[in-house]
């Protein structure tokens, strides 16, 4: 189907699925996914990035169509506005993604250190910055930040409000933050 055909058939799905026919909605989804798949995996390539993002970003996509649906102005053709969504959830991909890259750790094994002396140094360094702290803080540093807990554990773990968890946390990292810089200066 040609393209100014296609997107004239969209707009016509597009406006019934808003008046409440929920077949036409779903068959405009149905129309619109190969093409957003398409479209996400040439942005995503154009980026250096590898194309198996892809799938999130077209999902992110027809949610925020969905959720924006109303937004579109039926007088209006209805493919710059799908491009528009489309293009800002791959960049929001690339932007979520950052400049990382990814290599295959087994390529470097020969040449990583083994050994088991550094972590252990590392316990020893963060144990030694937490003892500045407050029982309460550095309980509540030790528990969220080191052991991964969340707020709730933390709070029930130390038999503290959700609240107070928080202040304690917050507190604690700021302090923290204050030694670093003054080490650092």
């Amino acid at each position: 189907m040609r393209g100014d055909v296609r997107e004239k058939e969209w707009a016509m799905l597009m406006r019934a699925g808003n008046a409440g026919d929920a077949g036409s909605y779903r068959q405009l989804l149905r129309e619109l996914t190969p093409v957003l798949r398409a479209a996400a995996r040439r942005g995503l390539f154009r980026a250096g990035m590898a194309e198996t993002d892809a799938e999130d970003v077209v999902q992110e996509t027809l949610l925020a169509i969905h959720l924006k649906r109303q937004t579109w102005n039926e007088e209006a053709p209805i493919g710059p506005w799908l491009w528009a969504i489309a293009r800002h959830k791959v960049i929001d991909a690339l932007r979520r993604r950052g400049r990382r890259i990814d290599l295959p750790i087994d390529d470097f094994v020969e040449i990583l250190e083994h050994g088991d002396t550094e972590p252990n140094l590392i316990v020893a360094d963060v144990d030694r910055h937490l003892e500045g702290l407050p029982v309460g803080q550095r309980n509540v540093v030790r528990a969220i930040a080191i052991d991964g807990a969340s707020i709730d554990e933390a709070a029930a773990r130390l038999s503290m409000t959700k609240g107070a968890v928080r202040v304690a946390l917050h507190r604690g990292l700021a302090s923290l933050a204050v030694k670093f810089r003054r080490t650092d200066a």
